[in-house]
């Protein structure tokens, strides 16, 4: 966790444009190449359970060198998370006046309708089960990146909280 840290308090200031919430690290790896190789994003942040996730977002513990104000563009966010789980991520984030307007996407392997269901009850912005064939998981991360990156516009945070 400390080179993650170090690599990351390097990024402090910088604008952040994707949160990756995923604890399987092949699934990360799969993401994070996706983005790489299309050129969507230059900075990811990943984190491995949904404590981590909030403290990064709202810039607490070990996080907390972070500017609250530098908000990840888009959050990937899987469910089945290990201390905090996904649903719980998102009740928090669109709880909140702030980060509410943060566009989330659930990736997960979840095929369960309760789990859709819940997400869009929470605030999910859309619900991407993941596919299991490789170029196919691929393809859907650059299709996600090209939306919610390229296409979708977001209000500038500062302007929220006058």
């Amino acid at each position: 966790m400390e080179a993650k840290n170090d690599l990351q308090m390097g990024q402090a200031n910088h604008e952040i444009e994707i949160l990756l919430v995923e604890d399987n690290p092949n699934d990360a790896e799969l993401a994070m190449r996706a983005f790489t190789k299309n050129k969507l994003a230059n900075n990811i942040v990943r984190v491995c359970d949904g404590e981590e996730a909030l403290d990064y977002i709202f810039a607490r513990n070990p996080y907390n060198y972070r500017d609250r104000l530098n908000i990840p563009k888009l959050i990937l966010l899987d469910l089945k998370l290990p201390k905090v789980d996904g649903l719980e991520v998102l009740k928090i984030i669109k709880g909140n006046a702030v980060t509410k307007l943060i566009p989330v996407v659930v990736l997960t392997s979840s095929h369960e309708e309760k789990d859709m269901v819940e997400s869009y009850r929470l605030g999910v912005n859309s619900y991407i089960v993941k596919p299991v064939d490789f170029d196919k998981f691929i393809g859907s991360v650059r299709d996600i990146g090209l939306y919610w990156l390229l296409m979708n516009q977001l209000p500038d945070i500062k302007n929220l909280i006058k």
